[in-house]
């Protein structure tokens, strides 16, 4: 029976700093993307249909740092702001200069579409994709839902309170510990007691 009781407090203890490893990891991620977010200018974008298939897959999440028109290339996927529509992420197909300083002229087209884009865009700065994974889109979306972020919620406070919540092991500790400790008044009290019988 004690072999059963110290296997399951063994397997508690695992799954604890398991879930506390993932819980920093994820906390680690989060202050990582903050602290690009504001020093690097990065961010992250989601691809809701395929026009840069099989590149970036539709469902795709894509890294993305904002640059100035003038390091834009041939060959880069950008990110551009489009004034009456969603953002629109291409290739770029073509670069010219732009009727001021440090704006460009960028003609783009999506790897899927036969077409390119039917205008050009004037651009000051655009964002160019650093990386993208497949798939990431509709988890992230998931993890947007309002009940799904009550039960993390909900967790992450459980998780807290179970891994600070004082263990049977650790109470027995501190039983012994002040057992211990009880026993010095009585020692000393003893003492004075033999010496005035030995008057």
């Amino acid at each position: 029976m004690n072999t059963v009781a110290r296997s399951i407090r063994i397997a508690g203890r695992g799954a604890r700093e398991l879930l506390l490893t993932l819980a920093a990891l994820a906390g680690a991620v989060c202050i990582a993307l903050v602290v690009m977010a504001y020093a690097g200018g990065y961010s992250l974008i989601m691809f809701k249909t395929g026009s840069m298939s099989p590149t970036i897959p539709a469902g795709s999440v894509a890294l993305v740092q904002r640059i100035p028109a003038s390091e834009v290339a041939v060959g880069d996927v950008v990110t551009v702001a489009r004034p009456d529509a969603l953002p629109i992420t291409h290739r770029v197909t073509s670069v010219a200069a732009g009727p001021v300083d440090g704006a460009r002229v960028i003609t783009m087209k999506g790897d899927a579409n036969d077409v390119a884009d039917p205008a050009p865009y004037t651009v000051s700065e655009v964002r160019i994709v650093r990386a993208s994974a497949p798939g990431l889109a509709h988890v992230i979306v998931w993890f947007g839902e309002p009940w799904v972020l009550g039960a993390l919620t909900v967790g992450a406070s459980l998780l807290v309170v179970w891994a600070f919540w004082p263990r049977e092991e650790e109470r027995r500790r501190a039983d012994a510990a002040g057992g211990a400790e009880g026993a010095h008044p009585a020692l000393v009290t003893a003492g004075p007691l033999r010496r005035d019988r030995r008057r």
